[in-house]
Parts: C-alpha cells; structure tokens; sequence
C-alpha cells in the first residue's frame, strides 16, 4: 500500500503537493468526525450523574451542542478542500501526461508505431489514464485515510479504556493480513483486466476503421467475431477479478464485524463486573460502532487500488516512448544539399535498403523510380529521419540527421505522402498545418497553385468545409492536392513528393506539375514517381531494385542504357499507346 502510494506521487510529478494536501484535509476531515464522541461523552456523564427525574442543564446542551457544530463545520470545510485539491490534482496530473505522451509520440520513429498497437496507445491515454484520474487520490484517502481513522480512534481507546484499546487493536491487525491478501489476488487478475481492454479498443477501432472491407468482401461475420472474442474476453475479465475480490472483501468486512461484536460483548462484561462505570461503557459501545467505519470503505476499494497500481505499470511502459531527439540539437543549416552515405536499413530483420549512396546538391532535383518493394518510400523516410539508419549516414547541408532534433530537421522538409491523411477539420485548418500563422489570402493562393481551390469554392461553406476523418467526405485526387497545398504553404527549403501526381486527374496534371516545379526552383527536391513527365526533367534519376541503386543519371543517359530504366519507359510509353475500339484494345 505504502509502495503504491510513493509511486502515485512519483507520478504525480509537480502536481503531489495537491495530492498531499487533499490527502491531508481528508485526514482532518476524519478527525473532525469523532468530535461528536465528546459530545456524547458530555452528555452522558451528565444524564448519569443526575438523579431520576432531573433534566439535563442548558449548559450540557449548549456545550454538547457546540461540540456538534465544529464537527460539522469542521468536516464540512476540509471535506471540501480536500475534494478541491483531490479534483485539481488529478485532473492536472492526468492532463500533463496526455500532453507529454502526445509530445513524445511526435518525435517517436515510425517503427514505434508499426511495433505497438494503436489500440494500446489509445487505452493508455483514455482509459488507463481515466482510471488514474478517476481513483489514483480516491485510493489514498479511502485506504490510507481509512487506517489512519482507524488507529487515531483505536489510539485514544488505549487512554480511554486499555483492554478495549488492545482488542480494537487486533481486529485492525488481522484485518491489514486480510487486506495484504486482497492485494495479491489483486496482483493475479489486474494485469489480464488491463490487457483485455486495451484489445477491446484495438478490436473496435480496427471493426470501424476496416468497416469499408468487412461490407466489400463480406467479412461482417468474420470481423465480428473477432471483435465479440474481445468484448468477451473483456467481461470474462472483469468478471473474474470481480468474483476474486468479492470473496476477500467478505473475509474483510466479516472481520471487521466479530471484531465490533466482541466491544459490543466485552464492554457490557466489564460493566457487569464493576470494573467500568456505565457511562464509559456506553461510550464503548457508541465508538465500537465508529472504530472501523472508514477503514471498512478500504476493502472495497483494494480492487481499484490494484486497478491504480496494473495502470501506473502500463504508463510507465507508453512513458518509455524511445525518442529521437536524445542526442539532438536545434540546428539550422547553412546548405541544404543531401548526402547518403553507405546506408542500409530494415523492418525488423528483413534488410529492405543495402548499402545505399548518392548526394543531391542544393538546389537540384532527384527522381527516384524502382518497383513496388524496392525501398522507394522507405529511403525518403529516412531522409526525414521517420527511421533511423541501421548503418551508413544521412547527412543534411553536412551535419548528420541524427545530430538534429525532429523539429529542427522537419523544418527543412515539406513532404506530400502518397497516402494522405487530413484531419477531422475545415479545409482551411488543414492546409494551415503548413505555416500555423498564415493568412487566409496565404491559404488560397497554395491552394491555387494545387489546383484544389476550384473544388473547394464549389463545396457547401468553401474553405470552412468541414471534412470526415481522415479526409474521408473527399476523393483520393482532392485529398493529394489539399496535402500539396499544405507543402507549398510550408514553404521549406527541400521538398519530397511521394507519388504527389499519382491521383490527379490528366486535366489537372499539367497545371499542378507546373506549381510543383515554380515552386521548388532554387530548392532541393526529391520525388518518388512513376510518370515520365514526372521524371524525365529531374537533374537526376536514380532507379531502386531490391534495395539497391542500380542505375543513376539522367532521363536522356538511361535511355541509352540497356537497363530497367529503360525497360519501364517502353512498358509506360506502350500502355499510353493503347486504345480501345470495338474489336477490343488495340
């Protein structure tokens, strides 16, 4: 219990002087609430005291009177301070943590995200985070705050009334072994309860997500299965953990009970033998029933203690987010010409790039081309250091990308993906990733240039249009172009375009390739294409197959070369040459 707290304030960070403050004003709170015990006591002795048929004296009452009210008062106040501080507390730690875990997963590599499910990411910052949030200062004052009353009550019984003292005592101390063994059931089930439900989130995102697969191919039963596995699996979970606990807690409050009775039958023992007063009798009776009324909540709470700690174990994994920017510094640098130095890299162990190299001056243009799987996209990832490099170098106007931090490298890149993907926001939001603080005439004038402010213009409310996630109310070609018009806002000294042409129409083709090369004159440009007219005007080409550069130079020197350069303009100048007429494809 004690470990579990230490580790809450750990985690707490900054915030743990709130968290001990609520904890504390909990603590007082319980003070106050065996005030009335003095007010019993007063008027008890007094009730006693006088013969039959007297009443009680106004003093009495008043004095009994004014014991109540600043215990009421008194729980009143710190109750509230400790339920300000609890709210505060939590919700600014939990809050913290989100931002830093979104900081962090921003200058995570790629491969983080392809190792780890997004289904654990998600669970990390809702749900386990939630639980945290909800129960992490509830735990402490519910447990810890629980025991603490208990032995301040238990404590004054020993000046009251030793015997009594001692066998409150003992039921606090058979109870704590009851509880120790709570924690260890708890320690068995929690971690599966956790694990179940962050499959649950992976299951029901990929159910959603993949929704457009599961009704193309009739998957729905298939899919569904597999998401009813997980919810199953999440209640048996659940279930089990519960059906743990309910047994020890059973245990727990039955203790608690023989211990009250056996107050309840050794005090009116003493009293039979005259080795207490009746009025000290009475008030052991009324405080056997307040001994262990706060410490009894702790039994039902050590599933969520357990809950708490399964959590804390959970962030510390998603908190360990490898970084990039460890080694990095805030660079900014004087060229922007590129250099690859043998570099080779792989997913796991599958090599994808082998000892790859070439340099592209500053201010040139380099096509690369290849078949699919030939490393094409991968290579210009690691050019903006998405990757690290397994061996070799990368180096960006002479300094190696690793001696960057992310964001001081990313601001030399504006990059168009071949698979885009716009946020759940308005048309104009999303091209202002580009440059956070450009104006509405900036906006337009990039989306002109991508040959997207047509469409725009001709939506509901222009660039206010709000898009479904992902981009999803937009075609494949309107996407591509409002990711273009994002990179030319941007404005960046080096451009990689990733098959940017590849979902344009033909009618747009012609324009936007013109906005693309007004814009990179004077800059570095690296492009992955297929089209010719992507190509053929690049300073150089350089042709991928298996991971390695087998052919570079120019459009007009590959030509000349009996190589696959070659071999993939005939085959593209061949499918332009086809037609169809009513015999077929002629």
């Amino acid at each position: 219990m004690i470990a579990l707290f230490k580790r809450l304030l750990i985690f707490s960070g900054d915030q743990k002087g709130l968290l001990l403050r609520s904890f504390l004003f909990h603590v007082i709170s319980s003070v106050f609430e065996m005030v009335p015990i003095l007010a019993i006591l007063t008027v008890l002795e007094e009730v006693l005291a006088k013969q039959q048929g007297k009443l009680i004296s106004a003093d009495t009452i008043r004095e009994s009177f004014a014991i109540m009210m600043v215990s009421i008062l008194g729980r009143i106040v710190f109750i509230n301070l400790s339920a300000n501080a609890r709210t505060f507390g939590s919700f600014s730690v939990c809050t913290k943590k989100r931002l830093i875990i979104g900081e962090r997963l921003k200058h995570a590599p790629m491969g983080y995200f392809s190792e780890n499910r997004l289904g654990d990411i998600t669970a990390a910052v809702t749900t386990t985070l939630g639980d945290i949030e909800s129960n992490a200062v509830t735990i402490m004052e519910s447990v810890a705050g629980g025991f603490i009353h208990a032995i301040v009550i238990t404590s004054w019984l020993f000046f009251y009334e030793r015997r009594i003292g001692l066998l409150s005592l003992a039921g606090l101390l058979a109870a704590l072994l009851v509880y120790a063994d709570i924690q260890k059931v708890s320690k068995k089930h929690s971690p599966r309860r956790q694990a179940a439900q962050a499959a649950l989130v992976t299951a029901v995102l990929e159910y959603v997500q993949g929704m457009g697969v599961v009704k193309a191919f009739g998957l729905d039963g298939y899919a569904a299965q597999t998401m009813n596995q997980s919810i199953e699996e999440s209640a048996s979970a659940n279930i089990k953990l519960e059906k743990a606990f309910s047994t020890m807690t059973g245990w727990y409050q039955t203790v608690f009970k023989l211990a009250r009775a056996a107050v309840l039958v050794f005090a009116p023992y003493l009293l039979w033998t005259g080795e207490i007063s009746a009025e000290k009798c009475l008030l052991l009776l009324v405080s056997s029933f307040m001994i262990y009324s706060a410490v009894e909540v702790a039994g039902s709470m050590s599933s969520v203690a357990r809950l708490v700690d399964a959590s804390l174990d959970r962030m510390e994994k998603i908190m360990a987010i490898p970084s990039l920017d460890e080694n990095g510094s805030n660079l900014s640098p004087v060229q922007h010409d590129i250099e690859v130095r043998h570099v080779s890299f792989g997913y796991g162990e599958k090599e994808v790039l082998h000892d790859v190299s070439f340099t592209v001056p500053e201010g040139s243009s380099c096509a690369i081309v290849g078949p699919s799987g030939s490393g094409k996209t991968t290579l210009c990832s690691l050019l903006a250091r998405f990757w690290d490099v397994n061996s070799g170098q990368i180096l960006l106007g002479g300094h190696d990308v690793r001696t960057y931090t992310s964001d001081s490298l990313l601001r030399n890149f504006s990059i168009v993906f071949q698979n885009v993907y716009l946020f759940e926001d308005t048309i104009e939001n999303n091209i202002r990733f580009g440059k956070a603080d450009a104006t509405r005439e900036e906006i337009i004038e990039a989306a002109k240039k991508a040959c997207c402010h047509n469409f725009i213009m001709a939506l509901p409310d222009g660039y206010g249009t709000k898009i479904g996630e992902g981009g999803a109310s937009l075609s494949g070609g309107e996407k591509q172009r409002i990711s273009i018009a994002r990179a030319i806002l941007k404005d960046a000294r080096i451009i990689i375009l990733d098959e940017a042409t590849a979902s344009v129409d033909p009618e747009n083709e012609l324009d936007l390739q013109k906005a693309i090369f007004e814009l990179t004159r004077g800059k570095t440009l690296l492009m992955i294409a297929h089209r010719l007219s992507t190509v053929r005007s690049a300073d150089q080409i350089l042709v991928l197959d298996k991971g390695k550069i087998v052919q570079r130079g120019t459009h007009t020197e590959l030509l000349t070369q009996d190589g696959l350069y070659r071999h993939f303009v005939n085959i593209r100048q061949q499918a332009l040459g086809w037609r169809l007429g009513e015999g077929g494809v002629l």
